[in-house]
């Protein structure tokens, strides 16, 4: 047995960020080591087994096979050698943008490899006894034992424990993440490394099925299925090819009855520099490197239709919290009652949050250092004092000292407190509370108790903070023609006064699984696609029902099989950067195929011409390119047609650059950019490849 050991985690106070040996993987589109690298698999995929798979390479490969069984005929026929050498050029460069697009998927599987492991299991028996068992004899359902140092041998849920796990090999992120039972953190996936503690984890995956084994399958391409937009273009494409194919089959007879003859050659030549070759050897590249950006955001895509499918997104389901807000709630502003200071009161709100761990109480305090410049003070320095923490059940924090007994907490818990000591709560302090509620905030009374009785001295106001960039963002998403919604268990009010701050288009609050399904329905209903983000196994009825489900890493097993794309990273915010890079594949194939299709009208006006100007004088007229001769014309255009798909191999690769606008304006765009340059291109191409070509004896 082989057993790899991931890299030791760092120590936690070092910064973390993706591991450089995946930042690698994607580096540099034309590394010379990754095209030797591919070379062998462009020679590979000559298979006819494989190339048939795309109709209208499979049209040059057998082209490529005519005109080198004619050539074979006619030894000493150079032009037939000559095309027949570019033909099969033109099938190696379409191989090889695929290959390179497979290679750099091979690179990132080579990775994941290197973390899977053949490991001995610790598995727990129905008496509670451990038996040592290999890491590919587990089965569903059985439960095994992980300690510090230990490899986890398949993926399961934490059923019993917590402990810190590196997760690196995976997610490329060396700091340790915290995986424990009875949460939404509690799966763990197989060939990652337990630090600290122990833990006993449930199988629920067959060996050779984890999350490993399907990301290696994916990003090598392996498990790439073809989209239906990708399947629709490959039937166009052969029809346009079986429509070309037919035209040319009929040119022999009118050459015939003019009085010239057409080889079998110039035939093949002709016929592929008509077919939209380009998109043809570039789809499938473009569909790999699809995928490939995805995986490079550590986003595991589990289908090329998802990726697709973002593209089309027309609206986006959000969670508020840790997506569009910071998640933890931040003192905003401190609100004196009537006869106190905002001084006094951030004086108090800073003494009572000492003993306050919570992110709130540590915010007032730091908003108190911040905005008052009172110094931050900590539990040592006040002699004496008896600190009261924040618990769950009395809903305050505290200090009694020098006299004075000071809390801060929930509007009605202080309320008590102060109406419990015989004093009274300020008629504006009700009205503050219900200002802040009504904003969406969250109200915290600070009172005291001191030689003046016991009173409110005001309010600290928190609120859960957009995060910056959101409006922008969203703003970007409505010109896209998307439609954004927030989803929030909060009540109402807050709900909608988050909505209005981060610019959301709507919002569901108080939202449960059901109203989650209900509304995906009624906009599917509808005709729209949805895209929406969960980690938990209420979440997951909604991921599969969504058109695009993007499952957290940290989730629980039931969110990352519901959904079809799984973030490494747990960032609920890359929903966002995944429907602008479904919007860049369909961009880019719509792109190189307006460009093929042009190249190939203007790749008529220097065949035909050529062919017949000698017996038909006025078809001179269309010679617009006046190319040297009738053969340098033919094989000007073929050299072409190769050296193209070579040139846009770059393209296919890196994705033509998104830019936030609508349907109309991008289409006048891709026409205007691609269209005309894909018109004018085979022009001034195809030319200065004649011009080359008249310098050698015997063509010009």
């Amino acid at each position: 047995m082989s057993t790899v050991t991931p890299a030791r985690a760092p120590h936690p106070d070092l910064p973390t960020g993706h591991s450089p040996e995946r930042g690698r993987v994607g580096a540099g589109l034309f590394d010379p080591a990754q095209l030797l690298r591919s070379l062998p698999d462009a020679f590979r995929k000559l298979d006819p087994r494989v190339q048939v798979k795309s109709p209208v390479m499979f049209v040059v490969w057998v082209g490529s096979v005519l005109t080198t069984a004619f050539s074979c005929v006619h030894p000493g026929d150079w032009f037939g050698w000559t095309i027949s050498v570019w033909l099969w050029l033109t099938v190696v460069f379409a191989n090889l943008a695929e290959a390179v697009a497979e290679g750099r998927g091979k690179a990132q599987a080579d990775t994941l490899r290197r973390a899977k492991s053949d490991t001995v299991a610790r598995r727990l028996a129905a008496d509670g006894t451990e038996e040592q068992v290999a890491g590919t004899a587990l089965a569903i359902g059985d439960r095994v034992v992980c300690e510090a140092g230990d490899i986890i041998p398949g993926d399961g849920d934490v059923v019993e424990g917590v402990a810190s796990v590196d997760e690196s090999a995976i997610t490329g992120e060396s700091a340790p993440v915290i995986r424990e039972s009875g949460g939404d953190r509690s799966a763990v996936t197989g060939g990652t490394k337990v630090l600290s503690d122990r833990i006993v984890v449930r199988i629920t995956t067959r060996p050779g099925e984890t999350f490993i084994d399907r990301m290696i399958g994916l990003v090598e391409g392996a498990a790439r299925q073809r989209t239906p937009n990708e399947i629709a273009l490959n039937i166009l494409l052969a029809s346009l090819t079986i429509v070309f194919l037919l035209a040319c089959a009929t040119l022999p007879p009118f050459a015939h009855y003019a009085g010239t003859q057409l080889t079998l050659v110039v035939l093949v030549a002709l016929l592929v520099c008509l077919i939209p070759t380009t998109i043809g050897a570039l789809l499938s590249a473009i569909g790999i490197a699809g995928m490939d950006r995805l995986v490079q955001r550590n986003v595991l895509a589990m289908s090329g239709r998802a990726v697709e499918a973002a593209g089309d997104v027309s609206t986006l389901l959000l969670d508020k919290t840790g997506t569009i807000t910071l998640g933890n709630r931040q003192a905003a502003a401190f609100v004196p009652v009537r006869g106190t200071t905002e001084a006094e009161l951030a004086d108090a709100a800073q003494l009572s949050s000492l003993a306050d761990e919570t992110p709130e109480g540590r915010s007032v305090v730091v908003l108190a250092k911040e905005r008052y410049g009172l110094r931050e003070r900590h539990q040592g320095e006040l002699a004496g004092a008896e600190w009261v923490a924040f618990t769950a059940q009395t809903r305050m924090s505290g200090v009694d000292v020098d006299g004075r007994s000071i809390r801060k907490g929930a509007a009605g818990s202080v309320a008590a407190w102060v109406t419990g000591r015989g004093g009274t709560v300020a008629e504006d302090a009700d009205t503050i509370v219900a200002g802040i509620s009504e904003a969406g905030g969250t109200p915290l009374l600070v009172a005291v108790e001191d030689g003046r009785g016991a009173r409110v001295l005001g309010v600290v106001h928190l609120k859960d903070v957009v995060k910056d960039g959101m409006r922008e963002r969203f703003s970007e998403l409505r010109r896209m023609g998307i439609r954004t919604v927030m989803i929030t268990g909060d009540n109402p009010l807050t709900a909608k006064a988050i909505a209005e701050e981060a610019g959301v288009d709507d919002f569901l609050a108080e939202a449960t699984p059901e109203d989650k399904m209900a509304l995906i329905k009624r906009e599917q209903a509808g005709g729209k696609l949805v895209a929406m983000t969960g980690d938990g196994t209420n979440d997951a009825p909604a991921l599969a029902q969504a058109d695009v489900g993007v499952a957290m890493n940290t989730g629980t097993s039931a969110a990352k099989e519901a959904g079809n794309m799984v973030d490494l990273d747990s960032n609920p915010t890359k929903l966002i950067e995944i429907v602008e890079i479904g919007k860049q594949l369909l961009i880019t194939r719509g792109a190189l195929t307006t460009f093929s299709i042009a190249n190939d009208v203007a790749k008529y006006f220097a065949i035909i011409p050529a062919l017949f100007a000698a017996v038909y004088p006025g078809l001179d007229k269309l010679n617009v390119m006046q190319l040297s001769s009738p053969s340098s014309a033919i094989l000007s255009a073929v050299v072409f047609n190769a050296l193209i798909i070579v040139a846009l191999v770059p393209l296919a690769l890196k994705g033509v650059r998104y830019r936030p606008m609508s349907a109309d304006r991008m289409l006048r765009r891709n026409l205007g950019l691609y269209g005309i340059g894909g018109l004018i291109a085979p022009f001034i191409g195809i030319k200065l490849i004649d011009l080359v070509l008249s310098l050698i004896p015997g063509i010009g």
